[in-house]
């Protein structure tokens, strides 16, 4: 992986954190997501604009339906999210989801993207999904399963958390065939990913203003904050991704989860600090593994 490229997934990966932090903090739903993509549609306007002024006209059919394709791949993927979250809980959605969503971007950017795969590359990868795994709790989500009420929620958890993984995984080959083969840029490329998000996510809110109203008044803050650097994360890993193999970028995104366990303390909920620790080298050594 180039310098360039491993540099722009680290900054990508603290932002990453710091958006999920602020997110988290404000507690919101569907609502705060709404208005989140509408802050991000507001806010990047004018570098849209910038970026995609002479190229967008130029766009194919083949081209805005890569950008519509991965819009509604979006959509899917948040409504799954919050459908795991109301079933099961976070810490084991959110791991089981983060660390599937690499492992099985790597296995497709190898068998349908036609990148190659080394030693380097599968020891990187599985010592980064590895790690995920540790930070969120690693063999004591197992401890929870005794009772059949329990068992129900972690199954729950796996299944939604594992579609979840796919999804993430079908979101990531599908941007980085639009920016690494159909070469759009990446500003544009995702501005109108967002766009089209809007009337896709208005059925959810329809008919609730006063809902919108009460995220507007007390969430606005947190909603700027996603909508600001949630596009800036990932517009730098798409073009780390125009650098670098897809299956190199996705599991290196997962630094995210080390910067968040550093920053955010709590933040899937866990406090066993040897365990973070141990993740965190984990994911580390992958990352090092497939810079190298």
């Amino acid at each position: 992986m180039p310098a360039t490229a491993l540099m722009f997934v680290l900054a990508a990966a603290v932002l990453h954190a710091l958006w999920n932090i602020a997110a988290k903090r404000a507690g919101g739903d569907h609502r705060f997501a709404f208005v989140s993509v509408v802050m991000t549609v507001v806010v990047w306007a004018p570098v849209a604009w910038w970026f995609g002024a002479d190229e967008v006209p130029r766009w194919t059919a083949l081209q805005w339906a890569a950008v519509t394709a991965s819009a509604a791949v979006h959509v899917v993927y948040f409504l799954t999210l919050l459908r795991g979250y109301r079933e099961a809980d976070l810490t084991v959605v959110y791991p089981v989801a983060r660390g599937s969503g690499p492992l099985v971007t790597a296995a497709a950017a190898v068998l349908l993207l036609g990148e190659a795969a080394t030693g380097a590359t599968v020891a990187g990868v599985l010592a980064v999904c590895g790690g995920v795994f540790v930070i969120a709790g690693g063999p004591g989500l197992w401890r929870r399963a005794h009772e059949p009420a329990e068992r129900a929620r972690l199954l729950a958890g796996l299944r939604w958390g594992g579609l979840t993984g796919m999804l993430i995984a079908c979101y990531s080959v599908l941007d980085g065939y639009a920016v690494k083969w159909l070469l759009m840029a990446p500003v544009a490329f995702d501005y109108f990913c967002n766009l089209l998000r809007l009337p896709m996510m208005l059925p959810l809110v329809w008919g609730d203003g006063a809902g919108l109203r009460r995220v507007l008044r007390t969430q606005w803050r947190a909603a700027l904050v996603v909508g600001a650097l949630g596009p800036l994360a990932y517009i730098l890993v798409l073009y780390a991704v125009t650098m670098a193999p897809l299956s190199h970028v996705a599991p290196a995104r997962e630094l995210s989860m080390l910067v968040a366990a550093l920053i955010g303390g709590r933040l899937l909920g866990e406090a066993d600090r040897g365990a973070r620790l141990l993740g965190a080298a984990c994911i580390a050594g992958g990352v090092m593994a497939l810079a190298w």
